[in-house]
């Protein structure tokens, strides 16, 4: 007699849409970042790169995405204390049912699924504290870019007014004493904090893909549909 499955909702519409929203941002602001680090390619006509504005596109794109990052970002924080479909907070407070989950999780996947004492119907504690992380790299690459950003504007003024910048340095100066001291600091760590942000992009796909073969539960359809299906006891 074969198993029988229960469709269980795990992300709701807006959750999927800002998964995608910031999927597509972050592959914009890598690639964007990059060439602002480092150009790397030229404009394609005979004209020089900078008679095209590659740079001022670059730019451009990059902050736009940085705004939404900025937006989910509000959002999510919010959705952390106040969600009414699921708070993550929950499974990432260090409580000793967390605890105990978390390491079932972690034996899960180094014994490929031989051990697997936990509810994967909802979100465990493994993913909601590797999420969390995520979350931290986020803000912190939003403080030290916006600090990046600000220093351009030497003069105090922008193209919306004094204010803008004022603000700016009053909630980011202070990455330049937690890098170490100078704006270069700041650059460099900006820069590192990418890599660490594509090995955990990485890591999390190959996750999703193995629990989707080690688990049979479709938990990869989960930002496409919302939902996943478990087994009935």
């Amino acid at each position: 007699m074969k198993p029988k499955y229960k469709q269980v909702e795990r992300m709701t519409t807006s959750m999927r849409f800002m998964h995608w929203a910031n999927a597509i941002s972050m592959v914009v602001a890598i690639i964007t970042g990059l060439y602002i680090g480092h150009p790397y390619y030229q404009s394609l006509i005979a004209d020089g790169a900078v008679d095209k504005y590659v740079m001022a596109w670059n730019r451009w794109g990059h902050f736009m995405v940085a705004i939404i990052f900025d937006v989910t970002s509000i959002v999510i924080v919010y959705l952390y204390f106040f969600s009414r479909f699921e708070k993550p907070l929950k499974k990432v407070m260090p409580t000793p049912s967390n605890i105990r989950e978390f390491i079932e999780v972690v034996l899960n996947l180094f014994t490929l699924n031989r051990r697997k004492k936990f509810d994967s119907s909802h979100a465990d504690s493994f993913n909601a504290v590797y999420f969390f992380i995520f979350h931290l790299m986020i803000f912190w690459m939003l403080f030290t870019g916006l600090q990046l950003y600000v220093r351009g504007l030497e003069s105090g003024l922008s193209s919306i007014g004094s204010w803008w910048p004022w603000m700016l340095h009053v909630f980011t100066d202070w990455t330049v004493a937690a890098c170490g001291g100078s704006i270069m600091d700041v650059r460099i760590s900006h820069h590192a904090t990418m890599w660490y942000l594509i090995v955990w992009i990485v890591f999390h796909i190959y996750y999703q893909v193995w629990r989707t073969i080690f688990w049979k539960e479709g938990d990869i359809a989960i930002v496409i549909g919302g939902s996943k299906f478990v087994k009935e006891k």
